[in-house]
């Protein structure tokens, strides 16, 4: 049996305690005793059949799962021994608490993001370069901006061979030797070394927005990094103040919009369906914004349910006051992306294709069209775990999901240069681009092309537990009581 309770937008699942019995057998005869079946780790067998009982209900490959996994296994090996083959996403935490942090944008960290490049193409020195400082964070603090780059962790050159073991020890104090951005000079300033503090850090997706004049165009850009709705309030902080922003937009009557998703590789369904019910063309609460498909199992439970039935499997979207869609130029909205730009970015794509022109302007996205579930045991002393299986597959209004290879954009830029413009300055190179595309103006003297060459090695999302990720946040209610 299990018991599916909802709080703040995540799944909570009680399960009966498994108790496994083990059978002493015993010869009559003393002196000929037959061998005693033993479990060998009972805490594992705890844990993993709690991780089983879950993966054959919610997982949406639960047809492709082994027969007989090993539930001797550690929970993190067990877990990933389940995974099918096509599997990206799913992932194990061995503390819930700090995974439904990490949906939320809290972690411990000094408060700056990165991309790794080899110094030289031949060469096994790595250059850390910051794509953004998070406000009033260690970093921030410190004077580091966008585009510094850093060759040193704790005294220790960055190379090919130590990089990951490096960005290991940034969850802790650490210090940096760095390179100063002189954007103006176009280079580099001399080396600084300094410390940072990592602190548990909450960080606002909002990041940045502004209007741009240009011409008779009022163009409205907003950089948001992650969707995450906040913890406080009924609606959530977060959105409340993406709300906000949008209002101003509305207020000041912008012509264009620029959606600045390069950094953001996922998160809330919610705060999804918040973004494009704001910016879509012609959207109310009539209209589709998603479909899901389940795995039979919970599509049979859901559709046997009176409460939920057909319905629950299509999310509309949510009529807003300052919804800006209808005075947008052409019916058009501006996305920048990356080859990080994934998961509820591609599915705020994918459902706004159906109202209006979506116009994409940076790298191929990530390619992630399925969605996943926290699921963990709030009360339980023996199992602190917290899972993020993949439950559901999503579709927008015309039924179309078939990007899982990711977007291809209009305009295909990599933007791998080491020369950064601050965010929001109209020099910035996929800003540029946009402003080109929509007044027609070129904002930089010259693009460097020998940045199309340069290949990052691995950026900061890629270790972040909450990147490529679509949180399903809708309320399943307790007709899982007896599945």
């Amino acid at each position: 049996m299990i018991k599916l309770k909802y709080s703040n937008g995540i799944f909570n699942p009680f399960f009966n305690a498994i108790i496994l019995t083990v059978a002493l057998l015993i010869s009559c005869q003393q002196e000929d005793p037959k061998p005693v079946s033993t479990i060998t780790n009972e805490a594992n067998n705890y844990v993993n059949s709690w991780i089983q009982e879950n993966m054959e209900y919610w997982y949406l490959w639960n047809n492709k799962l082994p027969s007989a996994p090993d539930k001797t296994m550690d929970p993190e090996s067990f877990f990933k021994s389940l995974l099918y083959s096509e599997d990206r996403f799913s992932w194990i935490q061995n503390d819930y608490e700090e995974l439904l942090n990490s949906l939320q944008g809290i972690s411990r960290e000094a408060g700056y993001e990165y991309v790794l490049y080899r110094e030289k193409e031949a060469s096994d020195n790595v250059l850390l370069q910051i794509l953004y400082t998070k406000p009033e964070s260690p970093a921030s603090s410190a004077g580091l901006n966008r585009g510094d780059i850093i060759t040193h962790i704790n005294g220790q050159q960055i190379t090919v061979g130590n990089y990951k073991e490096l960005l290991e020890s940034i969850a802790e104090d650490h210090s940096i030797q760095y390179k100063p951005i002189m954007t103006e000079e176009k280079g580099f300033g001399a080396v600084k070394t300094i410390s940072l503090s990592s602190i548990q850090y909450a960080e606002d997706p909002n990041y940045l927005h502004s209007i741009i004049p240009a011409g008779d165009k009022k163009i409205g850009y907003f950089v948001y990094n992650f969707f995450a709705t906040g913890t406080d309030g009924e609606q959530g902080k977060y959105d409340a103040e993406m709300d906000a922003i949008f209002l101003t937009f509305k207020s000041e009557s912008i012509t264009d919009l620029i959606l600045d998703l390069r950094f953001n590789s996922g998160g809330s369904e919610t705060s999804a369906k918040n973004l494009a019910s704001l910016v879509g063309t012609g959207v109310d609460n009539s209209k589709v914004f998603l479909k899901r498909e389940y795995n039979s199992k919970v599509k049979e439970s859901i559709l046997r349910d009176e409460a939920l039935g057909e319905d629950f499997l299509v999310s509309k979207y949510t009529s807003k006051i300052n919804n800006i869609g209808n005075q947008l130029s052409g019916g058009r909205v501006y996305v920048l992306t990356s080859s990080r730009t994934a998961s509820a970015s591609e599915l705020i794509i994918n459902a706004l294709k159906p109202f209006m022109d979506v116009f994409l302007i940076g790298d191929r996205t990530y390619g992630k069209n399925v969605g996943s579930i926290s699921l963990f045991e709030e009360k339980d002393s023996k199992n602190a775990w917290g899972i993020q299986p993949i439950v559901v597959k999503v579709f927008n209004s015309l039924n179309q999901s078939e990007y899982s290879t990711g977007f291809e954009p209009n305009v295909l830029h990599k933007d791998n240069d080491l020369i950064l413009y601050p965010l929001g300055d109209t020099r910035e190179t996929l800003l540029s681009q946009a402003l080109s595309q929509i007044a027609g103006i070129s904002t930089r003297e010259r693009l460097d092309e020998s940045k199309e060459t340069r290949k990052p090695l691995a950026h900061s999302l890629d270790f972040k537990r909450r990147g490529f990720n679509l949180n399903v946040d809708d309320n399943l209610p307790d007709f899982l009581l007896n599945h």
